[in-house]
């Protein structure tokens, strides 16, 4: 999707793909297919490019200080995006600007989560400091003799951070792009639902959002840019509890896909603004082209014909928006979404939940 981006800019782009049959293989031209936590390689690839830039934050932060040392452009640069790569670093950097978070502890061993839940109430909120993704490395544990999960298997270098649990009303995404120059954009934030850590649903703008709180979550987001310096689009995740005051959960620093909306749903998608603010070109209107998006992602179901079940998607909804991703159908993965827009909430709604539930094996969604 970056790509796609890049084509109207008359961007060339080369990938370093850790297979030749991924998405983004399937269309860039340019692939070395390569070890991405392997310094010679990454080196060896980023030597062809302008500037090195990611759709994920797993590339290891000495390997990044490494190019940087080299000259390569790398943006966002290692410095910022450690903030995505490691929720220790993340949680102590933001607690100590002032931005809101839940309490946490990083906890060295079983016997210290147990000491942080008998403080803090149980349950409590386990994660990897590293390579979490998609609900995976992080438990909701309900009492201390759950204590030992997170310590099983636990790889060198990774710490456990705990973390209060909080009886969120929702979850929240706000997206905003910032340029090396420093001119930034912010995108109407967004409502995101999620199942078993997989975010299976966005609505834009969040409904019952006041423009307050809508106000309030994107200078959040914007100072949290300014003040790591990030490259590129950030996307931060927050829970919103029940008064309505928010928190921060996670960062990402790549086109994230609570913003997927906005290909079809703003002015300039966030792959477009990601480019142009790694190019340092004036960013694009953020803000949405119909009063409500609604994106529903497409996970793998019982359905493994995707491009035949679109006949009836398409039939059904001629202003239904749908994109794969190529990928071989697995359960629960996700290998595509949908985009419906419009004036009417419920059938916005309605319809972007037939198309996505279609597409997942269900036709009576």
């Amino acid at each position: 999707m970056m790509h796609q981006a890049a084509i109207g800019l008359g961007v060339r782009t080369r990938l370093l793909a850790e297979g030749p049959d991924v998405s983004a293989a399937q269309v860039v031209a340019d692939v070395t297919v390569g070890d991405y936590t392997d310094p010679d390689t990454v080196r060896a690839f980023a030597a062809g490019c302008d500037v090195i830039t990611f759709d994920h934050e797993h590339v290891p932060t000495a390997i990044l200080q490494q190019l940087e040392a080299d000259g390569v452009a790398v943006r966002p640069g290692p410095a910022a995006l450690v903030h995505a790569q490691d929720k220790a670093v993340m949680r102590e950097r933001l607690t100590a600007s002032g931005a809101p978070c839940p309490v946490f502890e990083v906890v060295p061993d079983a016997d210290a989560l147990r000491a942080f839940g008998e403080r803090t109430g149980w349950p409590v909120i386990a994660k990897t400091s590293r390579g979490g993704y998609d609900g995976k490395g992080v438990w909701k544990l309900d009492g201390p003799e759950q204590a030992e999960v997170p310590f099983t298997g636990l790889r060198e270098g990774v710490q456990v951070v705990a973390e209060e649990f909080v009886d969120f009303a929702r979850e929240l995404s706000a997206l905003v792009v910032r340029s090396p120059s420093g001119q930034a954009v912010a995108y109407p934030v967004s409502e995101t639902v999620q199942r078993d850590g997989v975010c299976v649903e966005t609505t834009t703008p969040a409904p019952g959002l006041s423009e307050e709180q809508a106000t309030a979550a994107q200078h959040l987001a914007l100072s949290l840019a300014a003040e790591l310096e990030v490259v590129g689009l950030l996307a931060v995740e927050l829970m919103q509890r029940r008064d309505g005051s928010v928190v921060v959960n996670e960062l990402a620093m790549r086109p994230h896909n609570t913003g997927h909306w906005s290909i079809d749903g703003a002015h300039t998608s966030q792959f477009e603004n990601h480019l142009r603010a790694v190019l340092d070109l004036p960013l694009g209107d953020p803000t949405a082209r119909q009063p409500w998006t609604v994106m529903g992602n497409v996970l793998g179901g019982a359905e493994e014909d995707l491009p035949s079940a679109l006949l009836h998607c398409f039939a059904r909804d001629r202003r239904l928006r749908a994109h794969l991703y190529g990928k071989e159908v697995k359960p629960g993965r996700k290998v595509g979404h949908v985009t419906t827009f419009g004036r009417d909430l419920d059938d916005v709604r309605r319809r972007a939940r037939h198309a996505a539930g279609y597409l997942m094996g269900d036709p009576d969604a």
